[in-house]
C-alpha cells in the first residue's frame, strides 16, 4: 500500500510472487534447510511455523535478499532475486525504531530514502499513523509509548514505503496476549485491500492459523551421531487454512485437524 501525495490517503499496491525451487538456505558450509520448493502467491498471507532451529528466520532473510541461496533458485515475479530491495520490507520482533526521532519521523524514514518531498513524507506518515490508531501520538518519542504502540509504528513504517512484500519475523512475540490479539486484528485490517504479499514467521500455532491464508510447516534436521553438524531442516507441507477468519471457530473440525497437524510438525 502507498498513499496519495495530494491527500495522504492510503491506496492499494500490487503484491509480488516469491518462489523457491530446490533451494538450500543458510551459510556456506552450514545449510539450515534444504530442498525447499515453495511458491508464495501475490497478495497472500503465508504463515511459517516450525521448531527452533528449523530455518524459519533463515527463510525470511533469504527472501529479504540478506542471505543468498546456497543452491537452487529464488525468484521474484519470475526474475532471480538478487539482494535487498525497497519493495520487500522486513519487520522484526524488536521494533527497531530510532529513539531520537518522533513516531512520525520514524514512519517518514523509508519515504525519505525514496526521495519523497518533506510535505509528502509528513502527509503520508500522518495518514499511516492514523490508520494504525496513533494519530494523536505522532509527535511522541518511542520511549513515551507502549510496546504494542511501538509495534504499530513499525508496521506503519514498513507499509509507508509501499512494499510489495512484507516479511515479518515473530513481530508480536514479545507482547502480552491481549495486545498480541489486538495487533493480529490490526494487521489483518490494515492489510485488507493492500495487495501486499506477507510472509509471517511465528511460534504460535493459533496465530499462524488466524492470520494465514496458508501455513508452511518446517521440520528440523537431525543431529549427527558423531556430534557433527547433522542434517538440515526441510519443508514438510504447505496447507490451506480454513476460512472464514474467526477466533470463535476454534471447534471447526477442519481447523482442529489442521491444528493437530501443525502441532505434530513442531515435534518433527
Amino acid at each position: 500500500m502507498s498513499t496519495s501525495s495530494e491527500t495522504g490517503t492510503p491506496v492499494a499496491a500490487r503484491g509480488t510472487r516469491l518462489s523457491l525451487t530446490r533451494a538450500s538456505l543458510g551459510r556456506p558450509g552450514a545449510p539450515v534447510i534444504e530442498g525447499v520448493d515453495l511458491d508464495i502467491t501475490p497478495g497472500e498471507i503465508l504463515t511459517v511455523v516450525g521448531p527452533s532451529g528449523c530455518g524459519k528466520s533463515t527463510l525470511l532473510r533469504t527472501l529479504a535478499g540478506l542471505l543468498p541461496a546456497l543452491a537452487g533458485t529464488i525468484t521474484q515475479d519470475g526474475r532471480p532475486l538478487a539482494g535487498p530491495g525497497a519493495d520487500r520490507a522486513l519487520v522484526f520482533q524488536e521494533d527497531a525504531l530510532l529513539p531520537w526521532r518522533t513516531l512520525r519521523a520514524n514512519v517518514e524514514l523509508p519515504l525519505a530514502i525514496k526521495g519523497s518531498s518533506r510535505t509528502e513524507r509528513r502527509a503520508q506518515a500522518s495518514a499511516w499513523l492514523a490508520r494504525v490508531g496513533l494519530a494523536d501520538r505522532e509527535r511522541q518519542l518511542p520511549h513515551r509509548v507502549s510496546g504494542g504502540q511501538r509495534q504499530r509504528v513499525q508496521l506503519a513504517r514498513a507499509l509507508a514505503g509501499a512494499p510489495r512484500a512484507v516479511l515479518m519475523d515473530e513481530p508480536f512475540g514479545a507482547l502480552d496476549a491481549q495486545t498480541r490479539a489486538g495487533m493480529q486484528d490490526l494487521l489483518v485490517e490494515v492489510l485488507h485491500g493492500t495487495g501486499a504479499t506477507v510472509v509471517f514467521v511465528t511460534h504460535d500455532v493459533d496465530e499462524a492459523l488466524f492470520l494465514g491464508d496458508r501455513v508452511a510447516l518446517l521440520g528440523s534436521g537431525h543431529p549427527a551421531d558423531d556430534g557433527g553438524p547433522g542434517s538440515p531442516g526441510r519443508l514438510l507441507a504447505v496447507r490451506e487454512v480454513p476460512r472464514p477468519r474467526d477466533r470463535s471457530a476454534l471447534d471447526d473440525p477442519a481447523r482442529l485437524t489442521l491444528r493437530r497437524e501443525v502441532l505434530t510438525s513442531l515435534s518433527t
